[in-house]
């Protein structure tokens, strides 16, 4: 995996996080929309579009009817719920702001940071905008409440179900290390979706509180000599959005000098991880899937 895609991934999903995100140099983060005004129409929203998996995801489950619009995403592609809802954009292509008028919204959800000079055009129009940094359990929790109020629908369901992703969590804490990426080697600390998930499942996450130099909040950037002194008992590797094998995945990792030194290579503790669910949240299948399999690798399983 070559790095500029993987530094494109990241930007794409993660720098919407914590206070401060911006997706370009020359663009400035959103101002966060707190207002009630701009946080819900006035009237509940009847038609929305939502610029992300996630938020189109929340939205049908809690009322399909409201969604009038979507970003695409591979995680819906075999979806027959969202088959049919009209795909703004898809990957790296701009977002159509013709396309998303056209759909008449009277409100547009997006994460923080993304789309900046779009949504404030939208709110020239007069339609409601709603952003939001999803980097933590609880921010999952408020983004599901807050797009339930704006639709008049009830986010007690979903809220039920998120909270049996977390039942049985292991009882023995673990040190564990996330690898995101190989150059540089990225790992997320506790100001991110990654590493606050890890928490809720017990993980004594070896960079929780760890703030480095990379331009990725919530991400910190590892020297091999950091990771040997860290020695995780628990490895756990991520594939990204490009998908590798898993023998390709391991190959990419196993010619780092640092590789054979650590315990949990030495003890079989190594999992793989899809990129969705763990490092960007994806959809609540995605996040159900994640939490079942940091159950078991967190077990010893």
């Amino acid at each position: 995996m070559c790095r500029s895609w993987i530094l494109f991934c990241l930007q794409l999903f993660l720098i919407g996080n914590l206070v401060a995100c911006a997706t370009n140099i020359n663009q400035q983060p959103q101002q966060s929309i707190s207002t009630p005004a701009q946080v819900v129409p006035k009237n509940s929203a009847k038609r929305v579009v939502a610029l992300s998996a996630i938020a189109a995801d929340i939205i049908s489950q809690l009322d399909q009817s409201k969604l009038v619009g979507m970003t695409g995403s591979s995680l819906f592609n075999k979806n027959s719920r969202l088959q049919n809802i009209p795909r703004i954009n898809e990957g790296r292509t701009p977002l159509n702001l013709e396309k998303v008028i056209a759909l008449k919204p009277d409100l547009v959800v997006a994460p923080t940071g993304f789309y900046v000079q779009e949504m404030g055009k939208l709110q020239q129009l007069g339609i409601a905008t709603y952003t939001y940094n999803l980097n933590s359990w609880e921010a999952l929790q408020q983004l599901t409440k807050t797009l339930a109020q704006s639709i008049a629908a009830d986010p007690q369901p979903l809220l039920n179900r998120y909270q049996s992703f977390l039942e049985n969590k292991p009882a023995q804490q673990y040190s564990t290390l996330v690898l995101v990426s190989v150059k540089p080697i990225l790992s997320p600390n506790k100001n991110s979706w990654a590493g606050d998930l890890l928490t809720k499942f017990q993980a004594k996450n070896v960079t929780a509180d760890l703030q480095g130099q990379s331009q990725f909040r919530g991400y910190v950037t590892l020297s091999p000599e950091k990771i040997l002194q860290e020695n995780p008992e628990v490895l756990i590797l991520v594939n990204t959005p490009q998908p590798q094998s898993r023998t390709e995945l391991l190959e990419s990792w196993q010619k780092e000098a640092f590789w054979q030194q650590l315990q949990a290579i030495k003890n079989n503790r190594v999992y793989i991880f899809d990129y969705h669910g763990l490092v960007n949240a994806g959809s609540i299948d995605a996040i159900e899937a994640t939490c079942k399999q940091l159950r078991l690798a967190l077990s010893g399983q």
